[in-house]
């Protein structure tokens, strides 16, 4: 991509919020209208989850955001992958999961695959386009990308290794998300393996990438203060983008029991398990990752529809440990205070 090209992207990044901060689009359900209004308004950028809604639902949020303000804003979608290649292990992985799904009086969800309604809110996108588009679990293709930067919309594409990074930019985008291992919920990997070397440190990830390219670099992972969000910006990165440090406040949709959960003492550290959706996830480590983290196969979103009755159940039954209690690393510093509090503290050591 041409240095001018690049220029002018990165002059557009710094015009979409008056802050380099952006909440992170944290999909099944703590990413909220509210919560987004809320970071827009208190001079942050910020995403609303795509995945897990249908192109309607999506459509309506969106309408529910341009309502309430007209500063920008972003979306993100999952990029579907393939059906799993080891449906012997996913039926016996279900079947181990009865006795959870007795103990709380539910049945499992079907081991079904799914696209996400990608085309639907592919098409919704290029037709309504937000500021910035960003995609995980992979490259959107080049028409796509092509459509959404026709219409003037930024794309951007969450990478976790400097490979993924050198294949988005063949792609033509105009941004990277780098998600370091120390992010909560999914990791952003565009295959769902398990790699030698692809849980990289934020900072290590942010080097390495930063050598390679010129493109605006957002970067996620472990941010959780003021002095996190300076070391990123001056080690290359245009945004800093959080998500764990808005879990907990009172715009987010996150589950009061997970809430409760992150500063609870009973949940000393976090994990990464394939156990609740078939995708590697960091979260708290509770009894459900614990027994069935090692056993859970490559299948998402199959796992993960197959347990979604299951985790709505125990969240109605106050069950922390068997719920998806997703978090960061640094959770423990996420605070339960409104999202404009959170912003002002982490902007607080930049230059006026």
């Amino acid at each position: 991509m041409p240095w001018f090209t690049v220029a002018v992207n990165i002059e557009r990044f710094g015009a979409l919020s008056r802050w380099p901060i952006a909440v992170a689009p944290m999909a099944g359900g703590p990413s909220t209208v509210d919560l987004v209004l809320a970071a827009l308004e208190a001079g942050a950028f910020a995403f609303l989850a795509g995945g897990y809604k249908t192109a309607d639902a999506l459509a309506a949020e969106m309408a529910g955001v341009q309502a309430g303000t007209d500063r920008p804003f972003g979306v993100n979608l999952f990029v579907p992958g393939e059906p799993t290649e080891s449906p012997a292990a996913l039926a016996s992985y279900v079947s181990s999961l009865g006795p959870d799904a007795a103990a709380l009086g539910v049945e499992l969800g079907e081991a079904r695959w799914d696209d996400d309604d990608y085309p639907a809110k592919v098409a919704m996108l290029s037709a309504d386009p937000p500021a910035l588009v960003s995609f995980t679990f992979g490259c959107p293709s080049a028409e796509v990308v092509t459509a959404l930067q026709e219409k003037g919309t930024l794309v951007a594409v969450t990478v976790t290794t400097p490979e993924e990074a050198m294949v988005a930019l063949r792609f033509g985008v105009d941004a990277l998300c780098l998600q370091g291992c120390e992010a909560g919920a999914h990791r952003g990997h565009f295959e769902n393996d398990d790699r030698p070397d692809q849980d990289r440190p934020l900072y290590a990830l942010l080097a390495s990438v930063a050598r390679r390219t010129r493109l605006p670099l957002l970067a996620a992972g472990g941010v959780m203060t003021s002095d996190d969000v300076v070391r990123v910006l001056r080690s290359g990165a245009v945004m800093a983008q959080l998500g764990t440090a808005f879990l907990r406040c009172p715009e987010s949709g996150t589950h009061a029991v997970a809430k409760a959960s992150m500063a609870d003492p009973l949940f000393e550290r976090t994990g990464v398990t394939r156990a609740y959706s078939g995708r590697r996830a960091r979260g708290l480590v509770n009894d459900f990752m614990v027994e069935r983290g090692s056993s859970a196969p490559a299948a998402y979103p199959e796992i993960n529809n197959v347990t979604r009755p299951l985790r709505a159940a125990a969240a109605a039954a106050g069950d922390p440990h068997r719920m998806s209690l997703y978090a960061g690393a640094s959770y423990r510093l996420a605070r339960a205070v409104p999202v404009a509090e959170v912003v002002a503290d982490l902007v607080s050591g930049l230059p006026a």
